[in-house]
């Protein structure tokens, strides 16, 4: 079993995502993207953030992480996305609010 404060271990002990408040306040649950195929830099992960209504009760939009891993295969892309310690996860969740509120809407 992997150590709790990762992502991976937290999925491992819980068997549901980590959630988050934002810098914005809003509630997070966080997921793991995986490239479906293999680019030059080979295949991809990202952390997608569902964001919650203020009940809890529905999602109402998302934030997500550009690649923050490439590896040979996927396995070991998801691997080291959930080797990424709670701590990290949280500060790419303040990373990607803030690329979204720079975002012009449309």
């Amino acid at each position: 079993m992997r150590d709790e404060k990762t992502l991976g271990g937290y999925f491992d002990l819980h068997e549901r995502p980590p959630a988050f408040e934002g810098k914005d306040g809003k509630a997070y649950s966080v997921s793991i993207l995986l490239s479906d195929d293999p680019g030059p830099e080979g295949y991809g992960a990202a952390l997608m953030y569902l964001r919650w209504s203020d009940q809890g009760d529905a999602p109402v939009g998302h934030v997500e992480t550009d690649y923050l891993f490439f590896a040979a295969s996927a396995v070991e892309v998801e691997a080291l996305l959930c080797d990424l310690s709670l701590h990290d996860v949280k500060e790419h969740l303040d990373i990607a609010i803030d690329c979204a509120s720079e975002r012009a809407e449309w």
